[in-house]
C-alpha cells in the first residue's frame, strides 16, 4: 500500500515539486489553448459570419468542459485524500465511478447537440449564414465529445501519480492532430473535402478522441497507484457522492462561466455582431494567459489533497505560498503583452476594421484584472482541494452573476462599448475581498486544526 512516505506529493520539496508537476500541465493547456484559437484563426479566414457563429457556440463548449473539469476536479480532490490515508480500494473505486459519471454526462450533451443546437441559435440571430453553420459546428462538437470526457477524466487520474508529463502527452496527440486537421478539413486540402466551418468541428473531436485513447494507454502501462478494471465499472454511490460533494459545486461554478458568457453576448450583440466577435476572441486570447494558471493549479489541487489526507499542514502552507507567487508572476507577464501588443494579437482574426477598433480597448480594459483574477483562482483551487467545494462557487457566482453581470448590462446604458469591458475589473476587484475573507475561514478552521479534525 503507498503511503505519504513514498508517493513525491508526501516528500519531495514543495517548489520544485509544485514546478515539476504544473510545468508539463502547462505546457499541454498551452497547446490546448493554441488549437482553441487555430480553430478561430482559420474559421476567420473563412468569413466574419463564421467566427460570430463559433463565438455564439463558445457558450455552450464552455459548459461541456464545466462539467468534464468539474467532475474532474471532485475526482482529483477525492482520489488525492483517499491516496494520502493510503487507502488504494477506495481510491480505485473514485477512479472507477469517475469514468462512469464522464459516460453519463457526454450522453445528456449528445441529445442537446442532436436536438438542441438549431433552437440554441435562434436566440441569438436570424442570419442564416451565422445559424446554419454554428448550429453544424455545435452539433458536431457535442454528439462526439464523448473523447473529450474520458480524456479530461483520465488525465485526472494519472496526474495524482505526479507524472503530469503523461498528461502533457495526453494533449499534445490531441492537440497536434487538431492543428494539421484544421486546414485541411476546413479549406479541403491534400484531396479533403471542404467543409468550412463544420470542418473546424471535426477536427477538434478527432483530435479529442486521439487524446484520449493515448491517456487511456498511458493509465494503463504506467499508473501503478490506480488500476482500471472494466469489471470494476460500477456505480458507487458513497464514491458518487464523494465525487460530487466538491465537483458539483466547481461543475456550477464552471457552469457560471459559460452563464455569463452567455449574458454578455446577448449585452453585446446589441451593439454589434463584431462586439460578440471580439468576445469570443479575448476568451481565446486569454486562455494563453489562464492556462498556465489553471496548469498551475491543477498541480496544486492534488498536492494539497494529499497533505491534507496526510495531515501535514506545513506542506500545504507552503504549496499555498509558492503558488501565489508564481500565479502573480504569470498574471503580470499576460497583462503586460496584452496592454503592448493588442493589435498584434488580433491580426491574427483579421488585419484592420472593426475588429481591431473594438478589440484593441477591449484587451488593454479587460486585462487590468488579471493579477487579481490570479489570487482569485489560487484560493478557489485551495478550497477544492480541501473540500470546500461551496466557497469557490460563491466566488464564482459573485464574481460573474452578482458583479459582473449587471455592471455591464448597467455599464452598456452609457452608449459605450468601452464601458461595458471595465465590467470585468470591477467584478475582480470587489471579488478577490470575498476570497480573502473564505480565506481566512479555511485557515482557521481546516489548516490550523488539522491535527484534530476528524475525516469522514
Amino acid at each position: 500500500m503507498e503511503t505519504s512516505e513514498q508517493n513525491i506529493m508526501g516528500t519531495k520539496p514543495i517548489t520544485p515539486l509544485l514546478l515539476g508537476m504544473s510545468f508539463p500541465i502547462m505546457i499541454s493547456m498551452l497547446v490546448q489553448a493554441l488549437y482553441n484559437v487555430v480553430d478561430s484563426i482559420f474559421v476567420a479566414r473563412l468569413s466574419d459570419a463564421a467566427l460570430t457563429a463559433v463565438s455564439f457556440a463558445y457558450p455552450v463548449q464552455m459548459l461541456t468542459i464545466a462539467v468534464s473539469v468539474g467532475t474532474s476536479v471532485g475526482v482529483n480532490a477525492l482520489l488525492s485524500r483517499r491516496l494520502g490515508e493510503g487507502n488504494r480500494a477506495a481510491a480505485e473505486k473514485v477512479a472507477h465511478n469517475g469514468i462512469l459519471l464522464m459516460f453519463v454526462s457526454w450522453a445528456v450533451f449528445a441529445v442537446f447537440g442532436l436536438f438542441g443546437s438549431g433552437l440554441f441559435f435562434s436566440f441569438f440571430t436570424d442570419n442564416p449564414a451565422i445559424a446554419v453553420d454554428g448550429a453544424a459546428y455545435l452539433r458536431t462538437c457535442l454528439v462526439f465529445s464523448l473523447g473529450m470526457f474520458l480524456q479530461i477524466c483520465l488525465e485526472r487520474l494519472i496526474q495524482v501519480t505526479g507524472r503530469t508529463v503523461f498528461q502533457m502527452l495526453s494533449q499534445l496527440s490531441g492537440a497536434v492532430a487538431n492543428i494539421v486537421l484544421d486546414p485541411i478539413l476546413i479549406f479541403g486540402l491534400l484531396g479533403a473535402p471542404r467543409m468550412g466551418v463544420l470542418g473546424a468541428a471535426v477536427a477538434t473531436v478527432l483530435g479529442q478522441t486521439l487524446g484520449c485513447i493515448v491517456c487511456f494507454v498511458l493509465n494503463l502501462k504506467y499508473n501503478t497507484e490506480v488500476r482500471l478494471h472494466w469489471r470494476s465499472l460500477k456505480f458507487d454511490r458513497p464514491s458518487v457522492r464523494g465525487i460530487y460533494d466538491v465537483g458539483l459545486p466547481s461543475i456550477i461554478m464552471q457552469s457560471i462561466g459559460s452563464v455569463m458568457n452567455f449574458g454578455m453576448n446577448k449585452i453585446l450583440i446589441t451593439f454589434s455582431e463584431t462586439a460578440v466577435s471580439v468576445l469570443g476572441v479575448y476568451f481565446k486570447l486569454q486562455s494563453f494567459v489562464f492556462m498556465p494558471g489553471f496548469g498551475l493549479t491543477n498541480a496544486l489541487v492534488p498536492i494539497v489533497g494529499y497533505n491534507y489526507g496526510a495531515r501535514n499542514k506545513e506542506r500545504i502552507k507552503k504549496s499555498i505560498k509558492v503558488s501565489l507567487v508564481i500565479m502573480t508572476i504569470i498574471m503580470a507577464v499576460g497583462t503586460l503583452i496584452f496592454q503592448v501588443f493588442p493589435g498584434a494579437l488580433l491580426s491574427m482574426f483579421g488585419s484592420g476594421g472593426d475588429l481591431a477598433r473594438i478589440g484593441e480597448p477591449a484587451l488593454r480594459i479587460i486585462s487590468l484584472s488579471f493579477l487579481l483574477a490570479g489570487v482569485a483562482i489560487v484560493f478557489s483551487s485551495l478550497f477544492q482541494a480541501l473540500g470546500e467545494g461551496l466557497l469557490s462557487l460563491a466566488m464564482s457566482v459573485f464574481r460573474q452573476l452578482v458583479v459582473l453581470l449587471p455592471a455591464a448590462w448597467l455599464l452598456s446604458f452609457t452608449g459605450s462599448l468601452d464601458a461595458v469591458w471595465f465590467s470585468f475589473f470591477i467584478a475582480e476587484a470587489t471579488s478577490i475581498l470575498l476570497a480573502l475573507g473564505f480565506f481566512r475561514h479555511t485557515y482557521k478552521n481546516k489548516i490550523q486544526k488539522l491535527d484534530t479534525l476528524q475525516f469522514n
